[in-house]
């Protein structure tokens, strides 16, 4: 009901492809019309009810046999029948919880979508249209620095400070490393920026999505190396743990030391990331009722096929 002016919003696809959907928040409305065009004029569409069905639905790419719906809302829009015309239905679904971001990752999903059928006795008509979801938060009350020390006794001592520890997706991440006992010959200093997708049976996949290469060259002891990090170029989501018991999305960053013999040393540390409000919906009250635009799911019925 306000398609024109309702925002969208990319996300990719499972074999890598953007889509673009109408973009919806948790607790809006998602209304709109549903029009069903009978495509040769005089003939009849028997059926045994038209529904349409909201569903929040997390799958495995693995098993997509193995689907989990966490929201399925109904709504019947005709009792059996005929068609033997074009027909519009109008619905409503009033102030939905939805309660996860939409993700897509290399073995997990999380969708959400309005599914249309048309009950027949043989074989049902049926129509799904995806929307997207983002769950925003505010700012955090308590966000302190981090500070950590890594070193090998007698040999490298360094000091690493982030200003944060929770950012938002447009944030920079500002820092400094600090070394305070170089005794080896270090040639390298790198950052990995990575995200941790773990689902059931403790499978973990980690993907690098950038890295940083902070120094090339040995350095010495009381030198300080500045970071900056800018997440805004990245496509990345919110921390998400542990939804609805079926996967997690964790971010790292990882310090990784590089020494002349090729030898690797480490220090990884979690971030958390948020999506922040936009300015429009930070100033004003969030949880009035929104109105969701006309998704219009269109099916053609001819008999007999689809």
């Amino acid at each position: 009901n306000d398609a024109e002016s309702r925002k969208t919003a990319e996300l990719k696809t499972e074999d890598g492809k953007l889509e673009k959907h109408y973009l919806f928040y948790d607790g809006e409305s998602v209304s709109g019309k549903v029009n069903i065009n009978v495509k040769q004029t005089g003939k009849r569409l028997e059926h045994q009810g038209i529904r349409i069905e909201f569903v929040g639905q997390i799958e495995l790419f693995s098993d997509k046999s193995n689907t989990h719906e966490f929201v399925n809302l109904v709504k019947e829009l005709a009792l059996p029948g005929e068609l033997t015309q074009n027909r519009s239905y109008d619905f409503e679904f009033m102030q939905v919880e939805k309660p996860y971001e939409s993700y897509v990752g290399a073995n997990v999903r999380l969708r959400y979508f309005l599914k249309v059928t048309i009950v027949r006795r043989l074989s049902d008509l049926v129509k799904e249209y995806d929307l997207i979801v983002h769950q925003l938060a505010s700012y955090p009350d308590v966000n302190n620095s981090i500070k950590m020390e890594v070193g090998i006794e007698d040999c490298l001592h360094i000091e690493f400070e982030y200003n944060k520890s929770k950012y938002h997706l447009k944030d920079v991440i500002v820092g400094k490393i600090y070394f305070l006992l170089v005794r080896i010959k270090i040639q390298q200093v790198n950052i990995f920026f990575t995200v941790t997708v773990r689902w059931p049976s403790t499978t973990t996949e980690t993907e690098t999505v950038a890295k940083y290469e902070i120094m090339d060259g040995a350095p010495v002891k009381g030198e300080s190396i500045p970071i900056r990090l800018f997440l805004a170029g990245y496509d990345l989501t919110a921390t998400m743990r542990d939804v609805n018991k079926k996967f997690s999305v964790r971010y790292f960053l990882n310090l990784v030391l590089v020494d002349e013999e090729d030898r690797r040393y480490f220090k990884q540390q979690e971030i958390v990331l948020w999506r922040k409000a936009p300015e429009k919906l930070r100033k004003r009250n969030f949880h009035q009722r929104y109105e969701s635009p006309e998704p219009r799911p269109s099916l053609s019925a001819e008999q007999p096929e689809m």
